[in-house]
C-alpha cells in the first residue's frame, strides 16, 4: 500500500527537469553527492545508473542520453514516467491511497505499525518512509517526514535548501541582464578558505543568479553560512583560465588590433549585455581601444572578468530548492538494506536521508537506488518470518 499526501502522485517527477523528468546521468559516483561517502559508495553499487536504466526499459520508459550526460524519457515527458510506476503498481496489486498524509506512526517490528490518517488507522508490519525532505514543499514534501522519523527514535541534523537559486543584493546589474547565460567559474569561500569550486552555465534573472553552476554552489554557500564563517563566492567568466592567462589574452589582441574597440573585442568573448555591464564595473569606456588601454586599466578589467564578488544576499528558499541538504544520518540506517538501526521494521529512503546530489539525474538515482534496496529488504524480511 503506497499512503500519498497529495491529490496526485509523482508531483516532483513531474516538474523535474523542465517536465522532461531528468531520470538519472549516465555516470553517477560518490563523488556527485554531499554525505556520509561509504554508505553513499555501497548504495550506488547495489543499483547503478545502468540498472536504473535497465528498469525503466523494462517498464516500458527507453531513456535517451543528452550531451550533458543526463538521461531523459526519449518521450520527453516526464508524465511517461509516472505512468510507468503507476502502471507497474498495477500489475502488482499495490493500493495506492491520494490525499492520504500520515500523521504518525506507532509500533515497532514484532507487533507491527499503526499508521494515522486523517482516514483512520492503517496497519502493517513493514514500512518505508519515502517522504522526501522540504524541497518543493507544494509537491507535498514539506518536512513532516522528519517528525514521524523523530518519534520512531531518529534524530535529523540541520535541514537547509540545495540546489536552490540565489538572491543578489539590490542594485547589482544582474537584473540588466535577466535571461543572460554564459559559461562560468563559481569559487566559493568560507574565510580565506576556498570550500567549493566549479563550472558550469550561469543564468543572469531578475532576482540574481540560477543556471547549474549557480544551484550547485548554492549548497557550499549555505553550508558555509550556516557555520558562521564569512562567506563569499567570486564568478570568473573565463572559466579554467586565470587571471595572468586572461590578461595574456587581452595584451595579444592589443598587439593585433590596437585599434579595436575594448567593448566590442570583450563582446566578441561574452554576451554583449555581460560585457557591457562587466566595463562599467571596472569602470572602462567601452569606445576606449585595445591599444589606449592603460595597465591598471586592463589589471582592473582583468581582475573583474576572473574574480567577480557576487553580492549574495539570500537563497529563494525551500519553495525554489530542488532538493534538501541534511536529514536522517546514514549512519542510523543499514546501507545494504536501508533498514532502521532506530526502529526495526522502519526503512528510510530518498530525500529524508541526510545525502544530497549536485545537479544532473544524481538525487534520483539516489532515490531510485535506496528505494530498490529497501523494497527488496521489506519483502525479504516477511518472507522469512517463520510461519
Amino acid at each position: 500500500m503506497l499512503l500519498e499526501s497529495a491529490r496526485k502522485i509523482g508531483a516532483k517527477i513531474l516538474i523535474s527537469g523542465g517536465g522532461r523528468c531528468n531520470v538519472t546521468h549516465e555516470r553517477v559516483v560518490p563523488e556527485d553527492f554531499n554525505g556520509a561517502r561509504n554508505p553513499i559508495r555501497n548504495v550506488l553499487a547495489a543499483f547503478d545508473a545502468d540498472a536504473a536504466a535497465r528498469w525503466f526499459a523494462a517498464l516500458g520508459v527507453e531513456l535517451k542520453r543528452e550531451d550533458t550526460g543526463k538521461l531523459f524519457p526519449v518521450s520527453d515527458r516526464a508524465q511517461t514516467v509516472v505512468d510507468a510506476l503507476l502502471a507497474r503498481c498495477r500489475a502488482l496489486g499495490v493500493e495506492v491511497r491520494t490525499s492520504c498524509r500520515v500523521e504518525g506512526i506507532a509500533g515497532a517490528c514484532d507487533e507491527g505499525f499503526a499508521m494515522a490518517h486523517a482516514g483512520g488507522v492503517v496497519r502493517a508490519r513493514r514500512v518505508v518512509l519515502a517522504t522526501g525532505g522540504r524541497s518543493l514543499p507544494r509537491t507535498g514534501s514539506d518536512g513532516s517526514g522528519y517528525a514521524l522519523a523523530e518519534a520512531l527514535g531518529h534524530t535529523v541534523t540541520a535541514t537547509q535548501p540545495a540546489l536552490v537559486p540565489l538572491v543578489l543584493e539590490h542594485g547589482f546589474f544582474h537584473a540588466e541582464l535577466r535571461g543572460v547565460s554564459q559559461p562560468t567559474e563559481l569559487t566559493t569561500f568560507a574565510g580565506d578558505a576556498r570550500v567549493d569550486r566549479r563550472s558550469g552555465s550561469l543564468l543572469w534573472t531578475h532576482f540574481g543568479v540560477s543556471g547549474p553552476v549557480a544551484l550547485d554552489a548554492s549548497r557550499h554557500w549555505l553550508a558555509a553560512r550556516a557555520s558562521g564563517a564569512a562567506v563569499r563566492l567570486v564568478a570568473s567568466f573565463f572559466p579554467g583560465e586565470s587571471g595572468e592567462q586572461v590578461d595574456a589574452r587581452l595584451r595579444e589582441l592589443a598587439a593585433e588590433r590596437p585599434r579595436a574597440s575594448v567593448g566590442r573585442a570583450l563582446a566578441a568573448l561574452l554576451p554583449e549585455r555581460l560585457a557591457t555591464a562587466l566595463l562599467g564595473l571596472a569602470r572602462v569606456d567601452a569606445v576606449t581601444t585595445l591599444g589606449q588601454l592603460t595597465r591598471d586599466g586592463r589589471r582592473t578589467l582583468v581582475a573583474t572578468l576572473t574574480q567577480l564578488e557576487l553580492p549574495v544576499a539570500a537563497s529563494r528558499g525551500w519553495d525554489h530548492a530542488e532538493v534538501t541538504m541534511g536529514g536522517v544520518p546514514l549512519a542510523e540506517v543499514d546501507y545494504r538494506t536501508m533498514a532502521s538501526r532506530r526502529a526495526p521494521g522502519l526503512f528510510l529512503v530518498g530525500e529524508i536521508l541526510d545525502c544530497d546530489g549536485r545537479i544532473g539525474g544524481f538525487n534520483f538515482q539516489w532515490a531510485w537506488a535506496t528505494g530498490f534496496l529497501a523494497g527488496r529488504a521489506a519483502v525479504r524480511a516477511l518472507a522469512s518470518r517463520p510461519a
